[in-house]
């Protein structure tokens, strides 16, 4: 009996394991505004969305967690890098999904940065770029 249950809870275990990987893979990113190639003008929202982990706010550590950060003209951060502290990657660490972005007339890259509670990147499989033109 005892060698059943054992049998039962690492097959169990090993099936959860083996899920986790795909997990992980299912999750991404996106903006839902503004759309790629929009023309916007400033200020300007930009909506953030995420499927597959939730929004947490900075310092909370709670596995498949994190909030968003957003960088403009900048490429994603890679996987465990720390995400800079300057006016060109901005953290949303309370869990925001919206902010308003004020940038002068331009073309943009913005690249939103999903990242856990100590702003360590989930690197490219949890970002997304998009280009507008602020007129």
């Amino acid at each position: 009996m005892k060698s059943r249950i054992f049998s039962l809870l690492f097959s169990a275990a090993l099936m959860s394991a083996s899920l986790l990987p795909q997990m992980a893979h299912a999750a991404s990113v996106s903006f839902v505004e503004p759309a790629d190639g929009a023309v916007v003008s400033s200020p300007f929202t930009v909506k953030f969305a995420v499927s597959g982990m939730e929004v947490k706010p900075a310092g909370d550590m709670t596995p498949n967690t994190g909030h968003h950060h957003l960088l403009i003209n900048e490429d994603s951060i890679p996987a465990g890098q720390s995400i800079p502290i300057d006016d060109k990657h901005l953290h949303f660490g309370k869990g925001q999904t919206e902010t308003s972005v004020t940038l002068p007339p331009g073309q943009y890259k913005l690249t939103m940065q999903f990242a856990n509670g100590a702003h360590q990147s989930y690197g490219p499989e949890l970002s997304k770029t998009i280009n507008v033109t602020v007129k």
